[in-house]
This record gives structure tokens, C-alpha cells and sequence, in this order.
């Protein structure tokens, strides 16, 4: 199982001091997180799409690119890239010339994205979701295989052979389909064959089982090969020195931000109780200690039939940058090696 994070590189009012970084800040910032990344043994590191003020992701081939520029060995990805919103073509130049850069480390996780502000941002009907997406991965896809495309399509000018330039390192360039909850994408998902990455960012991880049980029983009868079949997790964590302080600095920047959230959405605020249960045995949270986040890691992934690749998610919190990359470094040299020795 690989290891990894995810950042949507959230600019949020400390939980305690309520000081806000400058923009600036916040990516020296991320670098660092990423460069640390890198020198402890993950494997990946993913850079989320949002076109929202809380947010400064809402060019993660840029950003991956500066990664790239001050790392060696870690894999860099979206964390998803908002596929409808964009022409296809351009994203793959912007993922090509970043596995250039990044010397085959690039990955793209195509998704529809859990906001929808990029839709009126660049003229696109809300009403045409289900079809954009579909439309725009396919033209992905097909531009990942072949150099001169032909292709015709409702919402974007025909190809008539031309050439998508420049070509990435790796052939071909991995592209994940990035999941919710819908039965119907991860049954996509497996007759295309692509690796899947869902995001469980709530509940009981387990619940999950069935849907990635059929994603694997449509990959078989498309005839893709179980090694093709990969599924990744997008996780919530944190880790500290022990679960108790864990729990406790993680909890009020993801009480705030989740109840901002589910003020746009409908729910309640986030309490308490709420977020312990969350961190317990079956809940979604990996928050706690090296030990019990990676004996929790490895429960998740028995109970979905084993995952290839789980990145942990922790900017939403509003963590001070010291915490931060002690947390990176517990995950990287404590909880990753746990992990690695006991996971099949």
C-alpha cells in the first residue's frame, strides 16, 4: 500500500489565534510540506481543484510543477482535477509538461469535484454535469493513447487529426477516475479500467465495500486484468506524538470548516461527540498516534478487499505549519513503516 497527501491548500483563520497566512506564506509553506514529503518515503502527493476564496488550489498543475522542481522521488497528482470545468486537450498539455518536468511522476484523478463554482466561473450549465464529464474523460482518454486525434463531441470544437503536443515521459500517463458515493461512477470507473480513488471523507469506511466490489466485478467482465483494478483512498487525518493530542489539535479547524460548510449544504454543526466517533475504529478520521493510524489504515483496507494507495488529507484543519510537517514526519518514518511490514 502507498502512502501519501493531500492538500486542497486551504488559507483558514488559525482555530485558536484566528491569524490568517498571506497567500505567499501559505505556498512557502506547501513546498516545504511537499519537500518533506518527499525525504521521509511517501509516495504521492496530491494537489486538490477549488475555485473558492478559502481556497488557493485552483491551478494544481502549476503548483505540482513547482513541486516537481524540489523533489526526487514522490508522485505528484491531482487530488482532483475538476475535469468538466476544463478542455480536455489542456489538461493533458498541463499534465504532459509536468511528467516532463517531474521526470514520470505525474498523475492526473479525474472527478466532477464535491463544489460547483466552477460552472458559472467558465460558462458551463449545471444541468449538463453528468454529460460534460462523461463527454470530456472519454476525449481524455483517448488523447492519453493517441498522438493525432479525430474526435467530435457536443461541447467542445471537433479534432480533425491534429497533434496534442508536447507527449509525456511515462506511456501511459496514469489517470485515476476520482469517486463519491454513486454506484454508477464507480461502474465506470471498472468498465473503463482505470484506477479508482474515492473519497471518504464521512461514516464508516467499511459501508464503502459494496460499491468497490462492483467496481471490480465491472472491470472483470470488461475483461481488464485485476492488477489494472487499483482503488485509492482520500482520507481525513492527523497524526501526533499521541491520539489524545492528536484529537485535540485537529478538532477545531475541522469543527470550523465543516460547519461552514454544512452551512451551504444543510447540516448541523460539527460537535464533539460527533468527531470522537469519527476517530474511532470505524469511523472515516484517521486522527491519532503512528500506531493507531496505521493499525487503522490497514483495517480500512481489509475491510474494502486491500487498497493500492491511501493519501491523508490534513490542510482542512487550519494546523499551524510546525504541526503540520511534524505530522508528515510521523506518517512518513513511524506509521508508513508499520504499515509496509504487515500489508500484504
Amino acid at each position: 500500500m502507498q502512502l501519501g497527501l493531500d492538500s486542497f491548500v486551504a488559507i483558514r483563520p488559525d482555530p485558536v489565534t484566528g491569524a490568517v497566512l498571506t497567500p505567499v506564506e501559505r505556498f512557502r509553506h506547501l513546498l516545504e510540506e511537499v519537500e518533506l514529503a518527499d525525504r521521509v518515503g511517501l509516495e504521492a502527493f496530491g494537489i486538490g481543484e477549488h475555485h473558492r476564496r478559502d481556497f488557493l488550489d485552483s491551478a494544481p498543475a502549476v503548483i505540482l510543477a513547482a513541486a516537481a522542481a524540489r523533489t526526487r522521488r514522490i508522485r505528484l497528482t491531482s487530488a482532483v482535477t475538476v475535469l468538466s470545468a476544463h478542455d480536455p486537450v489542456r489538461v493533458f498539455q498541463d499534465f504532459a509538461t509536468l511528467d516532463l518536468i517531474a521526470q514520470g511522476r505525474a498523475e492526473i484523478v479525474a472527478g466532477r469535484g464535491s463544489f460547483t463554482e466552477a460552472f458559472p466561473l467558465f460558462g458551463l450549465d449545471l444541468d449538463d454535469y453528468d454529460g460534460l464529464f462523461e463527454e470530456k474523460l472519454g476525449l481524455l482518454l483517448r488523447l492519453r493513447d493517441e498522438t493525432e486525434v479525430t474526435w467530435s463531441g457536443k461541447h467542445r470544437p471537433a479534432l480533425t487529426g491534429q497533434g496534442v503536443y508536447p507527449r509525456p515521459l511515462q506511456s501511459p500517463l496514469p489517470i485515476w477516475l476520482g469517486v463519491g458515493g454513486t454506484p454508477q461512477s464507480f461502474v465506470r470507473a471498472g468498465m473503463l479500467g482505470l484506477p479508482l480513488m474515492v473519497a471518504i471523507i464521512g461514516g464508516e469506511p467499511h459501508r464503502f465495500r459494496p460499491l468497490v466490489d462492483l467496481y471490480r466485478e465491472a472491470g472483470r467482465r470488461a475483461g481488464h486484468p485485476p492488477e489494472r483494478l487499483k482503488v485509492g483512498l482520500h482520507m481525513l487525518g492527523y497524526l501526533a506524538d499521541t491520539t489524545r493530542q492528536a484529537t485535540d489539535e485537529f478538532f477545531p479547524g475541522y469543527a470550523r470548516a465543516f460547519t461552514e460548510i454544512g452551512r451551504e449544504r444543510g447540516w448541523p454543526p460539527v460537535t464533539r461527540p460527533q468527531f470522537d466517533a469519527l476517530c474511532g475504529p470505524a469511523g472515516a478520521l484517521l486522527v491519532g498516534d503512528a500506531p493507531t493510524v496505521a493499525a487503522k489504515m490497514l483495517a480500512v483496507s481489509a475491510a474494502l478487499g486491500g487498497i493500492a494507495r491511501l493519501n491523508l488529507q490534513m490542510s482542512v484543519a487550519a494546523l499551524s505549519h510546525p504541526r503540520t510537517l511534524h505530522a508528515i514526519e510521523l506518517l512518513g518514518t513511524q506509521a508508513a513503516p508499520l504499515v509496509r511490514a504487515a500489508a500484504p
